[in-house]
């Protein structure tokens, strides 16, 4: 899980600013170098696949939004955050759900978090071959589905993600039934 804050200035704001999922891979690498160029501060925070399946998705999202807010090297006077639910935080909060469209600080929050995530993607893409990770970016696609049932779970993988966890268990039982 992959989450960013931003503290943009009013103006200038980089052109075609908008949601990450409205953007082409290729736009979203343009605006995530003008975004980290023209931020007054941005910070990227993750939350770990055991802190997923610890916390569950929402959990997991709420404590990355926390750490990035944490890793500003300027304190916001407000957070704006995206969807319904907010993180702790010792400041002021309004919700925006659908903001990564209207707010231009969140679509470049959204933007880079996207971006870090998709590298990532691409890097565990070469640790873990066979998956599709550089293509998919480890969303649940049937190509993904797919190599699950074939290969098995990763430590990448969110074991309580009930996909995974059922290829986890096939391949126990297939492991048990072969050895046993």
């Amino acid at each position: 899980m992959v989450a960013a804050a931003v503290i943009m200035p009013a103006r200038p704001l980089p052109r075609g600013l908008t949601d990450s999922k409205a953007l082409t891979a290729e736009e979203r690498a343009t605006l995530d170098i003008k975004i980290r160029e023209r931020a007054i501060a941005w910070a990227i925070a993750e939350a770990s696949v055991a802190e997923i399946d610890r916390h569950n998705i929402l959990g997991a999202t709420l404590l990355a939004m926390r750490r990035a807010v944490a890793a500003l090297r300027i304190r916001p006077f407000a957070a704006w955050i995206d969807g319904n639910r907010p993180p702790a935080l010792a400041l002021p909060i309004r919700t925006i759900v659908g903001g990564d469209g209207c707010v231009p600080a969140i679509s470049a929050a959204s933007v880079i978090a996207k971006v870090a995530r998709d590298r990532q993607m691409v890097e565990l893409d070469a640790a873990y071959p066979g998956y599709g990770l550089a293509s998919h970016k480890g969303y649940g696609t049937p190509a993904h589905r797919a190599a699950l049932a074939e290969l098995g779970p990763t430590p990448i993988h969110r074991h309580s993600f009930a996909p995974v966890a059922r290829a986890a268990a096939r391949r126990r039982t297939t492991l048990n039934f072969t050895l046993g």
